[in-house]
């Protein structure tokens, strides 16, 4: 499976490396000299998921019997034994720490035998680091991937079309690569590891609908959610097995959800209806690199329209309406606006879309900036601190305190703003990676004032 690039490129901030090249203004001072320490997210739990068990199990089947191009999967399969994980090629310092942390909270939130071993001992399960470059030079819209049946980068490059490196074509999971860049932010590598190591041993699908989990192309969360191991607890059930049918494990989940998860035992599935193609081809082509604008912006709004014809009221009608404000935020600013306050709406409406409304409301606290309202940018920013926390997301966190520090100079309180920006700073060296990225952020906010009406691109 591909964690994919388009969409990370043009998630407003959510992944600093991935972003295009920033036009700022030039400024000879940004009045930071040596930037502080890097930041880092510490061992914590996701809260656990509210849903019902009914929702669940078709989530559940929906995600395990389906490839992302819609093509049904005959079996289930899934690693027998322990999974041993090795870090192969030249990968940073923190990705062994990050990876760590995620193999701890799989054994301990999902109840699933995985483990890290020295790079010289036997695994089944590869972590392996390439440059971004020679990667999209075979996978051109990937972020990162995930392959069966394959050992090392050399392997992939001459088999990767062979039958045994097809999903499809398992009966078992026995070898599993994963493919992610050496050359990006310590965020987008530690977002990788978390969505490829979950479909790497778990469901292989992405869903839309889904509002609350890693297994959605929108890539809103980037850390495995409650119902995230919820999943991959059910996955790995005794009950399940190697080889079942769809109708076997459909037949089973729900006797398997009432066990580990008695707390969900209660009303039905909610009416969601799978995702026609015609929308998400809307969608990618607002969000893919190959359409100019005006046919982005009308991918987008045809996304919107189909949204509202299907009647939805989840999270692809709140998307649709996020990816037109992204999309137009350079060509109709007021359609932007616009589009954003309605998204806002729709996520402030869902239960638990709080890390959605950070996203977007970032920008808001940015166009509040711009227009001289120091007093908005900043409530708007502690609002939506505390899920951009939760959420671990550091570019969403220090952009929102870059905003705040602007606002706070605005208001001659140039202490506090300082103080501000030195936090935001260590946290956009996760987000961000590079310092000139870092710095390069920090301008272009700084330029978000009355006299330049900047936005964020």
């Amino acid at each position: 499976m591909v964690r994919n690039l388009i969409l990370i490129l043009t998630l407003a901030l959510s992944a600093c490396a991935a972003l295009p090249p920033v036009d700022v203004p030039t400024r000879k001072d940004s009045g930071i000299s040596n930037l502080p320490a890097m930041k880092v997210f510490g061992n914590r739990s996701q809260p656990v998921t509210t849903r019902s068990n009914a929702t669940i199990a078709r989530d559940f089947m929906d995600l395990s019997f389906r490839m992302e191009s819609g093509k049904v999967l005959p079996t289930m399969t899934r690693f027998e034994g322990p999974i041993l994980v090795a870090l192969k090629g030249d990968a940073a310092s923190n990705v062994s720490r990050d990876l760590g942390i995620l193999l701890s909270r799989i054994r301990n939130e999902a109840g699933i035998e995985i483990r890290e071993v020295r790079r010289h001992e036997t695994a089944n399960l590869l972590i392996q680091s390439i440059s971004r470059g020679e990667m999209q030079r075979y996978v051109p819209t990937a972020a990162c991937f995930v392959v069966p049946n394959v050992v090392s980068w050399s392997d992939f490059k001459k088999s990767h079309r062979r039958a045994n490196s097809e999903w499809a074509n398992l009966q078992k999971r026995e070898m599993v690569s994963i493919f992610v860049p050496n050359n990006v932010s310590p965020q987008e590598v530690r977002d990788c590891l978390h969505e490829e190591v979950a479909q790497a041993i778990g469901p292989l699908n992405d869903l839309y609908r889904l509002d609350d989990s890693v297994f959605n192309d929108d890539n809103f969360h980037s850390v495995l959610t409650g119902f995230d191991m919820l999943v991959l607890r059910a996955y790995y059930d005794p009950a399940l097995k190697n080889g079942m049918t769809l109708a076997k494990v459909s037949a089973r989940i729900p006797s398997v959800l009432a066990r580990i998860n008695p707390r969900g035992q209660r009303n039905s599935a909610t009416d969601d209806a799978r995702t026609p193609r015609d929308w998400i081809n809307a969608i990618e082509v607002a969000l893919g690199p190959k359409a100019g604008v005006t046919a982005r912006v009308d991918a987008a709004k045809r996304a919107v329209m189909i949204a509202k014809k299907y009647g939805w009221r989840d999270n692809r009608l709140a998307f649709s309406t996020f990816v037109l404000g992204r999309v137009s935020m350079g060509v109709a600013p007021e359609l932007s606006t616009a589009a954003f306050l309605e998204a806002s709406a729709y996520y402030t409406a869902l239960p638990g879309n709080e890390l959605q409304s950070a996203h977007i409301n970032m920008q808001l606290a940015a166009n509040a900036l711009s227009s001289g309202d120091s007093h908005g940018a900043i409530k708007i920013v502690d609002a939506h601190m505390p899920a951009a926390i939760r959420g671990e997301n550091a570019a969403v966190m220090a952009t929102l305190l870059m905003i705040k520090a602007q606002a706070l100079s605005l208001q001659g309180r140039e202490s506090e703003a300082r103080m501000t920006t030195l936090d935001s700073l260590g946290w956009a060296r996760y987000g961000f990676g590079s310092d000139a990225n870092v710095l390069a952020r920090l301008r272009e906010i700084s330029a978000l004032s009355p006299a330049k009406g900047s936005s964020l691109q």
